[in-house]
């Protein structure tokens, strides 16, 4: 255990002491400011039936970030090591490949949802600063908490594979974020096609991040996708573990 937190608290050294790291957290937090200031001003004055946590959490620009951020962030994870030449030492220390891919992906999975914490103060701010506004509703508010977890697991285990294949950030990033856009877009198609009974029908609507997120804002935390998230991540950590493992093979 005290081999995997050693190797927790150095990805997120390289995280923090880095200027790229607080360069990510500014870069976050202006394009989720910018999508609140949005918000609010198109529903000033005007009637909305929706949570603030939806009409916030379903726009481009959440879902810009959603698609960025995690590529920028692990694709140092393994590509950086590789460049360097620490890959080959960090291998042969007393710690097995699973330590290693596992410490990585916990790393920057911590970094990314650190990134959010100062989005916990908006529904608070908007309460403060308005007139005549339901209380906050928590339900929503931590089931958002909940789907950008889900989310952050799924494409930082993405991230971290794209990462494993190469010894370039740049191609790094660039593959994580065209693997997680096809994610997206796969299940963006029932926006898109006409709705049509049948299996396929039922397995786009299963993978729509959209249509999960509008539930998890809503506070509607269902099993399903929970299942699903959970279970892609565990596909990309294995084979990012494969990945580490073909060394062996070499």
């Amino acid at each position: 255990m005290q081999p995997f937190l050693t190797l927790v608290r150095r990805e997120l050294g390289m995280c923090y002491v880095s200027l790229i790291g607080y360069v990510i957290v500014a870069a976050m937090q202006f394009l989720l400011g910018l999508s609140f200031i949005i918000v609010l001003q198109a529903l000033v004055n005007k009637p909305f039936d929706v949570p603030v946590t939806e009409a916030f959490f379903n726009n481009g620009l959440f879902w810009l970030v959603m698609l960025l951020a995690p590529p920028i962030i692990t694709m140092r994870s393994f590509a950086t090591e590789k460049s360097s030449g620490t890959y080959e030492t960090l291998m042969t220390t007393p710690v097995g490949d699973a330590q290693v891919v596992l410490a990585k992906f916990t790393g920057a999975l911590l970094f990314f949802m650190s990134a959010w914490l100062p989005l916990l103060a908006y529904p608070f701010l908007l309460k403060r600063f308005s007139v005549d506004l339901a209380q906050v509703d928590t339900g929503a508010l931590g089931g958002t908490c909940v789907g950008i977890f889900l989310f952050g697991t799924l494409y930082t285990a993405l991230g971290c594979f794209a990462s494993s294949l190469t010894r370039n950030q740049i191609i790094a990033a660039m593959n994580a974020f065209v693997l997680g856009l096809g994610l997206f877009l796969l299940g963006y198609l029932t926006h898109i096609l006409p709705p049509k009974p049948g299996w396929q029908s039922a397995i786009l609507q299963h993978v729509s991040m959209v249509d999960h997120m509008k539930d998890f804002t809503r506070g509607v935390v269902d099993t399903r996708p929970v299942v699903f998230y959970l279970s892609l991540t565990g596909l990309f950590l294995f084979l990012t573990l494969k990945v580490v493992e073909s060394r062996r093979w070499k």
